[in-house]
């Protein structure tokens, strides 16, 4: 029989009156992998800081190997071998490896000098427990994104760490990557440390969790072994909806390609770009990180011009050399990162949503007509069902789905012909991607052609009519839809 590690019971939280959690129970037991799932809201951040003693819940009991904590503090987290890897590792970019590992064992043994060679020793011998091979004295922030998360593995395993909670950790992962992090969860497992694995890929959650525990509007809605749930109810139980999956089919395709480009090249980037696009059509390019099918996504925005070739707009050849001059052929742009380079965080929800578009918000004094803005904020708030009390809330208070609603609503209302979506859905939950996806079908059902830029298999498949393959900067193969396997299309991009 299994033996819990901890145990929560009947643990609530409120915000300023607004219940996060409501009586939730989770047990997690030794040498366990257990996924913690629902959609953004439903109270997973605020129980992951309840387990970690950030948040002091306001009722219930938290048992870790048979004791009961009632003020239960991050001390007594640490003490008790919790360790939690957020999205952004919480990491220190301008430190080394080996400083970013052992500094804070030498912080808690309450070190006053610097032993370099005893720093060296200790990160070595982290790195070593999970059998990675990294360069100790490199920078942090040169390292991958993938080396970044080892990182902060090695340093939790330092902490003597009997839970790790791993909170998106295959976010900005290639599938090369996803594997060998499996890998090591396995050994972390064989060697009796729980992982509470938090993640929105259903296909990962079913590779490597061995339980889960769902969440709904800050309640439990279902608890148990994962290959019992389907994955149409477990989607179910975590948005309270039934959502279909079925495979994207163009409703009308216009005669005249909306988008032609001939032997586009950027010399490092892509060589030799040949492809078409249709009003109505989504059109889907895959391929592994390095493929060039970012910068591709650039050159067609201006922001990355290209070398050579030519780009044809409905038959008219175009000159995208800058992103002025995208939006001035009616281009939109979704990026990667929609914090880096889609949002001014600090901004309003409305003010973020309306800059593509302010210059047609002036009046004839050249200020903003304030009462056409608000009917603009509104119109996308209503259309794109984004979930705020007000316009005026800065956008970094958003979830993820709400935040890339935002990005969507500021080229949306630039009314474009060509809109280019790169990793559309990246961090969202499988509510909002659902309706992230059913935006995009209906854009293309007005005539809209579309761009999906993914490595999400299931994504491609499921909304682009045709698929591009793309490999070291060249298209490889094309698809229709309906004519490849998920596995097929996987195999495609691995071999």
């Amino acid at each position: 029989m299994s033996e819990p590690f901890i145990k929560l019971t009947n643990i609530s939280k409120s915000f300023a009156g607004v219940k996060a959690l409501q009586n939730v129970n989770l047990t997690i037991n030794k040498g366990e992998v257990r996924c913690l799932a629902g959609e953004n809201g439903c109270g997973k951040s605020t129980l992951i800081k309840t387990i970690s003693g950030v948040y002091k819940s306001d009722g219930g009991v938290i048992e870790i190997n048979g004791k009961q904590y009632k003020n239960f503090s991050p001390i007594d987290a640490i003490k008790e071998g919790i360790q939690v890897i957020y999205q952004d590792f919480s990491i220190f970019p301008n430190l080394t490896v080996a400083e970013n590992i052992a500094m804070n064992l030498q912080l808690t043994n309450n070190k006053k000098l610097v032993n370099w060679k005893k720093i060296y020793e200790i990160a070595d011998q982290a790195v070593k427990k999970i059998g990675i091979n990294i360069d100790l004295t490199a920078k942090v922030e040169t390292l991958s994104v993938a080396d970044k998360q080892l990182v902060a593995i090695s340093r939790a395993l330092l902490q003597d760490a009997k839970l790790i909670i791993m909170d998106e950790p295959t976010t900005a992962l290639t599938q090369k990557e996803v594997n060998s992090l499996f890998k090591i969860m396995r050994d972390l497992k064989k060697q009796g440390i729980s992982i509470l694995f938090v993640s929105h890929k259903l296909e990962e959650v079913y590779e490597i969790c061995e339980t889960i525990t769902i969440l709904r509007n800050g309640k439990n809605v279902k608890d148990g072994d994962v290959k019992e749930i389907n994955q149409t109810n477990l989607v179910e139980y975590m948005t309270g909806r039934k959502i279909e999956d079925e495979l994207f089919t163009p409703e009308s395709i216009g005669k005249t390609p909306l988008l032609r480009t001939e032997n586009l090249t950027k010399k490092g980037a892509f060589t030799n770009i040949s492809l078409d696009l249709y009003p109505g059509e989504v059109l889907g390019i895959t391929g592994l990180l390095g493929s060039g099918r970012t910068e591709l996504a650039k050159a067609l925005f201006g922001i990355l011009p290209a070398d050579s070739g030519a780009i044809y707009l409905e038959q008219e050849q175009v000159k995208l050399k800058s992103v002025h001059d995208a939006i001035k052929h009616r281009i939109g742009y979704v990026p990667e990162d929609r914090l880096t380079e889609g949002l001014f965080l600090q901004q309003s929800i409305g003010k973020n949503m309306v800059v593509s578009v302010i210059d047609k918000l002036l009046n004839r004094s050249k200020l903003v007509n304030q009462e056409k803005m608000k009917a603009e904020m509104d119109k996308w708030i209503k259309d794109l069902t984004i979930k705020t009390p007000s316009a005026e809330l800065p956008v970094s208070a958003l979830s993820g789905g709400n935040q890339q609603r935002v990005v969507l609503a500021k080229w949306l209302a630039t009314n474009p012909r060509l809109l280019i979506l790169n990793g559309p859905t990246v961090g969202v939950d499988i509510g909002s991607k659902a309706d992230i996806h059913n935006i995009v079908r209906k854009l293309a059902s007005q005539g809209v052609g579309v761009i999906i830029i993914s490595d999400d298999i299931s994504e491609v498949i499921h909304n682009c009519n045709r698929i591009l393959v793309m490999k070291k900067g060249e298209i490889v193969n094309e698809f229709r839809n309906t004519a490849i396997s998920e596995r097929e299309l996987g195999h495609q991009l691995s071999s």
